[in-house]
């Protein structure tokens, strides 16, 4: 099992859902990056549980660095940092451990393990450790920030409701980071907690596509083949629970067009390149050509669910049937934006430093 990502710029997971704690460990900052608490709790916020249309499993995440972090500084070593487990139902899980959840990862951890995993509230595969994640990527998104680079995700489509493109990026990222729910089209938010909502009433759950725009990342980032930006941003990006499709610029949308209309023209102000169109997202050959970078999470419908579905019982190999019951989202969308936001600024910061040095990322 390996739970480090990244080069120069790496983080590290571990705990388990239920367990005392979840935490990671942010490795490769410079000393002296201001580490700041407030900003970090309203990343945190965007995460949490909220109201009726998310898990009634409410963790307080005091934000907790045990390494790392003094006087609201970074000291340039590892920064750790940790979340306690407090409000946890363990008993709940019990069953699964025969039979597994439906699209979960209870059968694949199962074979993997020989059953020594925690499956309690999903282990080290619950979304709880995107807690910790939210909350590093937190410190590197305000020093990508301090450099001109901005980071902001919305829901494009829950379930069969569609919100409106990105206009000014620089405004609905700005629009974005207020926003507890992440959609830019107020009637359209309401649109989607209502679906949120339907789902949950009769036992089920829905899922969307997230797009995030990244504003300001300079030409020249990224690496041909094996290390390409989309590369990395997708290594990253589907180690998010429910993430299951990703992709750039017009993605899957160049299936339909000539290259005479996929091509983005080139075109200068005289002091600057930039490109007619960005249907490529923002990158070129695996590298970023200085537009905004655009990309897609497709989001799947959260898999524990009250409504009866069929499964196995692996004591008896028998067919049965099971329903999830417990303390379950019916959706995650909302939730999963800061994750998506917070692994993207790991990614690119760890690119940015590749590209000219982590002492790029001091004060």
């Amino acid at each position: 099992m390996r739970n480090t990502f990244g080069n120069n710029i790496s983080i590290t997971l571990f705990g388990e859902s239920h367990g005392y704690a979840v935490g990671a460990v942010l490795d490769g900052l410079p000393a002296g990056v201001k580490i700041n608490a407030d900003y970090i709790e309203k990343k945190l916020d965007k995460r949490r549980a909220h109201g009726t249309i998310s898990t009634q499993r409410r963790e307080a995440d005091t934000l907790n660095f045990i390494s790392g972090v003094r006087d609201g500084r970074s000291t340039g070593s590892p920064i750790t940092v940790i979340f306690e487990n407090r409000d946890t139902s363990s008993g709940d899980y019990e069953k699964f451990k025969d039979m597994p959840r439906p699209s979960h990862a209870d059968y694949v951890a199962q074979i993997k393990y020989g059953g020594s995993h925690d499956e309690r509230g999903g282990g080290h595969f619950s979304g709880r450790l995107t807690a910790p994640i939210v909350a590093l990527g937190a410190i590197l998104q305000s020093v990508l920030e301090a450099k001109g680079i901005h980071i902001g995700t919305h829901i494009k489509k829950l379930h069969s409701i569609c919100d409106r493109d990105f206009g000014s990026y620089s405004d609905d990222i700005a629009y974005l980071d207020e926003a507890l729910f992440p959609v830019l089209d107020t009637e359209c938010a309401e649109k989607m907690r209502e679906e949120i909502l339907t789902a949950a009433n009769m036992g089920d759950s829905v899922g969307g596509i997230l797009e995030s725009a990244v504003v300001g990342l300079p030409a020249g980032i990224g690496d041909p083949w094996f290390d390409t930006l989309e590369g990395m941003l997708s290594h990253a990006l589907f180690s998010v629970p429910g993430i299951k499709g990703v992709e750039f610029g017009l993605g899957f949308g160049f299936a339909d067009k000539y290259g005479s209309e996929a091509n983005d023209a080139f075109a200068t102000d005289g002091e600057k390149i930039y490109t007619k169109t960005n249907n490529s997202g923002g990158i070129n050959g695996g590298i970023s050509n200085g537009m905004t970078v655009i990309f897609r999470c497709a989001v799947r419908p959260t898999p524990s669910i009250r409504k009866e579905q069929r499964t196995v019982s692996l004591a008896k190999m028998e067919n049965t049937t099971l329903s999830a019951g417990g303390r379950h989202d019916p959706a995650i969308i909302h939730r999963a934006r800061a994750v998506v936001d917070a692994i993207s600024a790991i990614v690119i910061a760890d690119a940015l430093a590749s590209a000219y040095g982590t002492s790029y990322l001091g004060g």
